[in-house]
């Protein structure tokens, strides 16, 4: 370990996220260590499972970060097993800060991550952290009490709550929405089945909530939340338009009824406003210069 350069340690480190978060920081001079479910493939990786108290306690206890970002979660809302959602991204987290305690390690900011989704359904265009989160599955549900259980460390760390909307990029999993349209036109698949095409969503770029991570760490705010977003939604209408310009043909879509919500948002989106009153969100990248890169990088 380097006695010069600032420690991060990320949790979640293979993980979509984990990964751009990995070679940024690396690229701007900080020695870069990370927690894995699996037999780890770096030396500055350590297999870990968080909901084990001992273990997470002895990654703590040899990194020693300046810097911890905490992205390590159960993320998929269909996961059928109810008690690891809460095990991990609940008492999974309360063991990192509880080990940060024990070990009197106070890294200079801590951000975590929690998620949009414990907005659940506000029916409004533009959700704001000043609403009363009301989840709707097991997933929000254990976002929201890992935010109030972490808020009860607020006096001994420097933490910052980050919810997550939208986003995605290069090597994100093809079952998400964004790289299964880019993998259908990749493939030149003739037809692709969707829902609504003029319901409008953010669809950010994981490279702009990376640089919304890194400028919030060297912050001075701490002890409170805010929203990852844009609040640009984008209609999908306009993504698969984006792809036929990139792919140079069109596709035909088909809406399956199974993907379409009653009384569905037509646009939802996340307020800037206190984000932007903490950090400039001055580098997003364009739609189209996004799909790009995805579909340059598709197998």
């Amino acid at each position: 370990m380097s006695n010069n350069a600032d420690r991060i340690l990320i949790t979640g480190i293979n993980g979509f996220t984990g990964v751009h978060l990995e070679e940024y920081f690396r690229q701007r001079g900080f020695d870069v260590y990370g927690t894995v479910i699996d037999t780890p493939k770096n030396q500055n990786h350590f297999q870990c499972d968080i909901t084990k108290n001992e273990q997470i306690d002895t990654v703590i206890a040899q990194v020693q970060p300046d810097y911890l970002i905490h992205i390590a979660a159960i993320s998929f809302p269909g996961e059928s097993n109810a008690s690891l959602i809460y095990d991990v991204n609940v008492i999974g987290t309360e063991n990192i800060l509880k080990a940060l305690v024990a070990h009197n390690i106070f890294p200079k900011k801590i951000l975590l991550a929690s998620s949009a989704t414990v907005y659940g359904n506000q029916g409004k265009a533009v959700l704001d952290e000043e609403m009363c989160p009301h989840p709707v599955n097991h997933y929000g549900c254990s976002k929201l009490a890992m935010e109030c259980m972490a808020s009860n460390y607020f006096n001994m760390l420097k933490i910052i709550i980050v919810r997550p909307f939208n986003y995605t990029g290069v090597g994100q999993e093809k079952h998400f929405l964004i790289p299964k349209i880019v993998s259908h036109f990749k493939e030149r698949k003739e037809e692709i089945e969707l829902g609504n095409l003029n319901v409008a969503r953010e669809f950010n770029d994981v490279n702009y909530i990376v640089e919304c991570y890194h400028k919030l760490l060297l912050s001075n705010t701490e002890s409170t939340i805010f929203n990852l977003s844009s609040n640009h939604p984008v209609a999908l209408f306009d993504v698969i338009r984006a792809m036929e310009e990139i792919a140079g043909y069109k596709i035909k879509v088909k809406v399956n009824p199974l993907f379409v919500r009653e009384n569905e948002i037509h646009s939802l989106s996340g307020s800037t406003q206190k984000l932007e009153s903490v950090i400039s969100l001055d580098n997003r990248e364009s739609l189209l210069a996004m799909l790009q890169a995805m579909y340059d990088a598709a197998e």
